[in-house]
């Protein structure tokens, strides 16, 4: 006999619905194999699916599994965002006011309310050199030479992404990628490229994820963490400020970066598309 239990898709990054980045979220999660789950998000298609699930840290509201199409996360973005909305919509009442704390496998992560907004507290990263080898091919596969590249780094966040600054968000848009070429070296890829002066968002940023078993991800929070603490720390951009993403993809992703003080604050709209039941 098949177990009823509610379930939400929500869309993460972006005001307009439709726009974002969806995340499947399992609100009642327990009692659910890992089998269970890693075949529901299979079988979904996402990027992301999640399962909330009671926490086993006294100072959590809530635990958060992350699952891929390909396997599970210790930490991502849109579905940090996406399922503490889901959370707090079904009723969920956070133990200090102000803020939810979510345990997942990296730990205790802050989420904040950020006006309309939701925003996560980003884990530190430690980045390091790109091997030029995989550099150059990375640069390939994207359709891109070494030259094209202004600077890489390893980010790992969530997952380890390995990310390039191009010279425009332009370069970043025009960007034909053989996605073949790419899978086959088996690295999650982060691409930026800043705007002109002026502009309604300050850089554009695109993500291919083949370890995550999806070619292009629409929205990506970990990847913009990753970025913007990379970006930062270059020197390369202020306290606060918006990036988009997904624009080849027809969405409007929009995420908000906020440094206050030692933390990185990364926020974004959330809606919720389907409301219902689900039965496993």
């Amino acid at each position: 006999m098949m177990n009823s239990r509610r379930f939400k898709q929500v869309d993460v990054f972006a005001f307009e619905a439709l726009k974002g980045n969806p995340l499947a979220v399992v609100l009642e999660g327990l009692g659910l194999s890992d089998a269970q789950m890693q075949d529901f998000a299979r079988w979904t298609n996402l990027s992301e699916t999640t399962f909330l699930l009671p926490p086993t840290d006294p100072e959590a509201d809530y635990r958060l599994r992350i699952f891929t199409p390909g396997g599970e996360l210790p930490f991502a973005g849109h579905p940090t965002l996406g399922s503490c909305h889901a959370w707090l919509e079904a009723g969920g009442v956070p133990k200090a006011s102000g803020q939810v704390v979510q345990q997942c496998g990296v730990g205790l992560v802050t989420i904040r309310q950020d006006g309309p907004r939701l925003a996560f507290a980003a884990p530190p990263v430690v980045s390091a050199e790109v091997e030029p080898s995989l550099l150059e091919a990375v640069a390939q596969g994207l359709g891109l030479t070494v030259a094209d590249v202004l600077a890489a780094r390893w980010l790992p966040l969530g997952p380890k992404w390995l990310c390039l600054r191009l010279a425009s968000a332009g370069k970043v848009l025009s960007l034909e990628p053989d996605h073949g070429a790419l899978s086959a070296l088996g690295v999650d890829i982060g691409v930026v490229g800043f705007h002109p002066e002026g502009s309604e968002a300050l850089y554009e940023v695109r993500a291919f994820t083949p370890l995550v078993g999806v070619v292009e991800d629409p929205v990506t929070g970990s990847l913009n963490a990753a970025l913007a603490h990379w970006l930062a720390a270059d020197g390369l951009v202020p306290t606060s400020y918006v990036a988009a993403q997904g624009t080849r993809l027809g969405r409007a992703g929009r995420v908000y970066i906020t440094r206050d003080g030692e933390t990185l604050w990364v926020g974004g709209a959330s809606r919720t598309c389907i409301d219902g039941r689900l039965s496993l």
